[in-house]
Formats: structure tokens, sequence, C-alpha cells
């Protein structure tokens, strides 16, 4: 049995922060061995990002780095470079995502590590992508937020734009970057080389504005923010029970009249102003009110199980800790704890990928700073003698 389906990838994991380390940890959930690149001495800037701490470990910097092993170096140095240059020749992938040329100028771009490794894949994660008039500048999830438009179409219709509730476009980016290094390993198997990843976090969040961009790239009128509401589909969106909101999300005629029935408004779904979902589009105002009158007179629990009962879609709107008692969450098992040097036992979000012959495994606890650098540089063919000398020299 193979420990994973990426078990013999070797990952060299330059990036920090969000983006590339997610990356990262999900070809290490899978069996890849990762080896996070660090500076020596501060490390991850995300290890000072608590609280909460778990024995001086950042929660957020524990979020994204299990199943890796951390080796300080001085990208500064000449001996770090040639330190990182070593196991390029030896890597599978590469993943950085320091800001456009940077890695270049230290002869350690994309163009440099392949000649010395061609079937290197190396995957450059950037705010605006490499090519561009505005490839060189920094880029940040709220920032991209904003330009890249989901913060225009989120929010009260008559509120103030909204960003999501977390750095969903990191997110996104780190899955794309995954999907695109699994696809160049995959074509590495047919031509034997590899191929350079260029995934960039402006594209990543105007690709998945998907219908909405859509109904403008084809109807031409700008998207309007609907709170809750679907743009294309009456009623799915957010409603007030008597006690307290729930979500609701009817998505067709056949779903519309079953519902219509459990609220006790039957002749709802035979009004030629609601029986259709493009009639009930262009009757949203005054549909939503009618139905806001009927859905008050229950707790949100009680019309969460009628619906339950005939298949109407709707759920509950669920605290972040209602979350993880959930009793689905539990059954999927997408909490785990990890023995940790320092901490104990720590919770971690679990994988959501799902493979019946090779699932994700939890190997390696997220590295302390440094943990792994003598074992590494061991590997490396680096005498003991060496790496002293390298410690004193301030290079790892």
């Amino acid at each position: 049995m193979m420990e994973g389906a990426l078990e013999g990838i070797k990952v060299l994991d330059l990036s920090r922060v969000l983006a590339g380390p997610l990356c990262a940890m999900m070809m290490a959930d899978l069996g890849a061995d990762v080896i996070k690149v660090e500076k020596p001495g501060e490390g991850d800037e995300t290890r000072e990002w608590g609280p909460p701490w778990a024995a001086g470990e950042s929660a957020y910097y524990l979020a994204m780095n299990r199943n890796k092993r951390s080796l300080t170096v001085d990208l500064k140095s000449e001996q770090g470079r040639e330190i990182v240059r070593r196991l390029a020749r030896e890597s599978d992938v590469v993943i950085e995502n320091f800001k456009t040329g940077t890695l270049a100028r230290l002869g350690l771009g994309y163009q440099d590590l392949s000649r010395e490794n061609p079937r290197l894949v190396y995957c450059a994660i950037t705010g605006y992508g490499q090519t561009g008039p505005d490839r060189d500048q920094p880029g940040y999830d709220f920032a991209i937020q904003g330009r890249g438009g989901i913060m225009s179409i989120t929010g009260e219709p008559e509120g103030a734009p909204m960003k999501v509730g977390l750095a969903i476009v990191d997110v996104t980016a780190a899955q794309y970057a995954v999907i695109c290094i699994l696809a160049a390993l995959r074509a590495r198997e047919q031509t034997g080389l590899g191929q350079e990843v260029d995934i960039s976090l402006l594209d990543s969040q105007v690709s998945w504005l998907i219908n909405r961009a859509s109904n403008y790239l084809i109807g031409g009128a700008e998207p309007k923010r609907y709170g809750n509401a679907h743009p294309n589909i009456v009623p799915y969106e957010t409603f007030k029970a008597r006690d307290k909101y729930f979500n609701l999300a009817v998505g067709n005629d056949a779903q519309f009249t079953r519902f219509c029935a459990v609220i006790g408004a039957p002749e709802l779904a035979e009004d030629p102003d609601y029986a259709t979902n493009p009639a009930r589009v262009a009757h949203r105002r005054e549909l939503v009110g009618i139905l806001s009158r009927y859905l008050a007179q229950k707790d949100a629990q009680e019309w969460l199980a009628l619906f339950q009962e005939v298949k109407i879609p709707a759920g509950p709107i669920s605290t972040i800790p209602e979350v993880f008692a959930d009793p689905q969450v539990i059954a999927r098992e997408m909490v785990v704890e990890m023995e940790h040097p320092t901490a104990g036992k720590v919770k971690l979000v679990g994988s959501p990928l799902r493979l019946s012959e090779t699932p994700p495994s939890y190997r390696r606890h997220p590295p302390l700073l440094g943990e792994h650098t003598g074992e590494i540089l061991s590997e490396l063919n680096y005498s003991p003698e060496e790496i002293a000398a390298l410690r004193e020299q301030g290079a790892v």
C-alpha cells in the first residue's frame, strides 16, 4: 500500500503566509515529502500571527503547515542559495509566492532551477501573475477581493461592499495551484519535462465569479448586490423564523409547490406571478415579503424538520462552535488531533479530500522552526562539520 497518492513526490516549499503553504500542505496530506524553507530566527510570518497560541506556535501557522519538514536557510547568502539549488535538483516541485522576479534576481527563478533540473515543476503564486502591467505589484487577499469584483456583489443591496469572512482568494488560489501542479506532473510523464505554473490571486478571484460574470458578459447588465439572495432563483435566501435566521434554497418549480403546501399557502404555487421561477424573480420583492410573514410563525428548527420531510433544501446558519459539534462534520472526521512536541495534542481541520485507496494521512506535526535542518542537510550529503559551519555563519 502506498502512504499516499503523492508518495515519492518531493516538494520544495519556498512560500509563506497562506496560499503557498496551503497548496504545499494539501500535497503533503496526499503523501508528498514537503520541505518548508524558512528564514533563520524568524520563519514564516504567520508564526507570529497570534493569539491564540499553542505553546508558542500560532494557531494560524498550525492551520496550513502539517506534514512538512522545516529547514532554515538564509537566501541572501550564497551558501544558503546553494542549499536551495541542491534541493531543487532532487525535487519534483517548487512552490513560491515571492513578488514577481524576486527569486530570479537571486538566481533561484524558474529559468535558473529548470536548467539544473529540466523535470522540475515550478509554481509561482503572486498577486497579479507573471505578465501584465501590474505584475510587479504585491498582492493581498483583501485588496484582490475588492479589485476582483467579489466585494461589489457581496453585502446587502443598500449596504456597503463586503468581503468574505476569511481569505478566500488565497484559499482558492492554493487549490488552483494544486490542480496545475498535478496536471504538470501528469504532462511530465508524457514529455519528461517540467514546466512553469503561473497562479495569480486576481485570476483566481475573477474565475470564481462564475455565473455572475456570465450574466454580465452575455446580458450586459452590471451585477447587483442581493445580500443573501440569489440573482437568478427565488426564493433562495436567508429568512427569519420566529427565533432565528435560516437558509432556504428552493431550486425549481416542483420544490416551490411542495414548499407552499408546507407553509400553508398552496395558492401561491398557482398564482401566475409566482408559479414559475422567472415569474418569481420578476416579483421577488412581493413574494419575499409574503413568505417572510409565513416563515416568522415557527421556530427555525421546526421549519427545517418539515422541509427535510418533503425534500426542500434548507439548513441552519451555524456558528463555528456549532459546525465542529455537527454530527455530520464529526462523522466525516473533519477535526484531527496530532501530537506536537511542545503543545501536546493539537486539533486541526482535517483534509476534505477523500480517496478510497490512497487517502490523506497525518504523519507529521506542523514543524518547529528549523526542526529538520540538520536532517535535511545530511540527506544532501553535508558533513556534520559543514553543517556546523553553516550554522556558525548564519546561512541556516
